[in-house]
């Protein structure tokens, strides 16, 4: 049995606390696309976590935690993060990595923060851990597979060819210090010798795991709006954030996802550039981000604070419909018990027509919101184990959310902690 578990919007809905909790009946959880670019923070018994490449079952000792082919491998972060979460006093995660995953390399963080250097006033307000430049060079085919890391001849000749052109670049567009092939041949037998102990034939073993019935999850990075096929292009990230996207950054067939659980956030949060129809600003946006999250809204991996808005039904809707949605798990909705009245997004005025379907970025940056107000419920509703002990106008929210979504709502998290989940 696959189930994904995906995100609707701009990422940060919580998916790490979703998996986490899904992963107490999981055998496999499986990182197939993105890179060390976000984060999953996660709230159990051995503290606070912000994972960042790790999968969010490490911390369930049953589960083996793949990467997949699909990721970009920062082998120093992956390493790093390892030893974080065992320091912590979690037993040591079961990990393993595909052979077939590509290797961030110093340089694409480089690239990254020089190309956000260049174009200034025009960045893409990229975290800047070498994921635009990493995706270039995997789709130029100018990338490293994790097996090339124990060549030697052949990674030299590769490493030579490869520098060739970065150290054009460097020198013509960025004028920047060249890259030595001696010290980078030097650095990737270190991520080798660091690497070597889990990597993996993920072809076979995925192929296995299938065949055996084993429960996979596979676990997704940011949401639907940053996709770049679907997303509000040119400021999405460089990898499917879709499910679909799941089949080959894992490597199961597509017909195996048989669940796609999308987590939807109960208002609306963005690190980053891009449009944000639905936006709030000032002490406003200062109040939700305050009470949101489990400490506040920042990214969890730039610390950058997250721009805030009101529940926007037209993205929400558009996420989950790219996604192919199955069933939704509603996130943070304890956070908003503090207000009288909660606004939500019901569709999208541009040029003086109302839109309920999500357009391309041009309209969207000239859209403005259409708001319906729903009356709040005002009381702290953290520690609610049953639906029905939910107020009135709590259960009222979640229901237009759910009509509006055209998905059922099967899980609702009403606090940080794994055990503030009420299934439906």
């Amino acid at each position: 049995m696959v189930k994904a578990v995906v995100g609707a919007c701009w990422g940060d809905e919580g998916k790490g606390k979703i998996t986490d909790m899904l992963a107490a009946d999981a055998d496999i959880v499986v990182r197939f696309q993105g890179g060390a670019n976000a984060g999953h923070t996660i709230v159990n018994d051995y503290g606070k976590f912000a994972l960042h490449l790790l999968p969010s079952g490490s911390f369930n000792p049953n589960v083996t935690n793949m990467i997949g082919n699909g990721v970009a491998l920062d082998i120093p972060q992956l390493i790093k993060e390892l030893d974080e979460v065992v320091a912590k006093g979690v037993p040591r995660p079961n990990i393993v990595v595909s052979e077939r995953a590509q290797v961030l390399m110093p340089y694409h963080k480089l690239f990254d923060q020089y190309e956000e250097e260049r174009l200034s006033d025009r960045q893409f307000g990229s975290t800047k851990s070498g994921i635009a430049p990493f995706f270039s060079d995997k789709f130029s085919k100018i990338g490293f597979q994790v097996w090339e890391l124990f060549g030697e001849e052949e990674l030299k000749e590769k490493i030579n060819n490869v520098l060739e052109v970065k150290n054009l670049m460097l020198e013509h567009i960025y004028h920047k210090p060249l890259l030595d092939a001696d010290e980078l041949y030097k650095t990737c037998k270190e991520y080798a010798a660091m690497i070597e102990p889990y990597v993996i034939d993920s072809v076979q073993f995925m192929h296995n795991a299938v065949k055996e019935g084993k429960t996979i999850l596979l676990e997704g990075q940011l949401g639907s709006l940053k996709d770049p096929d679907f997303g509000i292009y040119p400021m999405t990230t460089s990898s499917s954030t879709l499910a679909g996207y799941g089949a080959i950054g894992a490597g199961v067939p597509p017909y195996e996802i048989k669940e796609i659980i999308t987590v939807v956030k109960a208002y609306s949060s963005a690190v980053g550039a891009g449009a944000f129809v639905s936006e709030i600003f000032g002490e406003e946006a200062d109040e939700l981000r305050r009470r949101g999250g489990d400490g506040g809204e920042y990214g969890a991996t730039t610390g950058r604070p997250r721009r805030m808005g009101w529940f926007d039904c037209v993205a929400s809707r558009y996420g989950c419909r790219v996604q192919g949605t199955t069933a939704v798990a509603f996130t943070v909705l304890d956070v908003l018990g503090y207000l009288d009245e909660i606004p939500v997004c019901i569709g999208y005025e541009v040029d003086g027509e109302i839109l309920c379907d999500f357009p391309t970025t041009g309209k969207l940056e000239k859209a403005k919101p259409v708001l319906k107000v729903l009356p709040g419920w005002k009381s702290d509703i953290r520690g609610i184990k049953k639906y029905e002990d939910l107020p009135e106008n709590c259960r009222n929210y979640i229901e237009f959310i759910e009509k509006e979504l055209e998905v059922p709502i099967k899980i609702v998290s009403n606090g940080p902690a794994r055990s503030d989940i009420i299934m439906r």
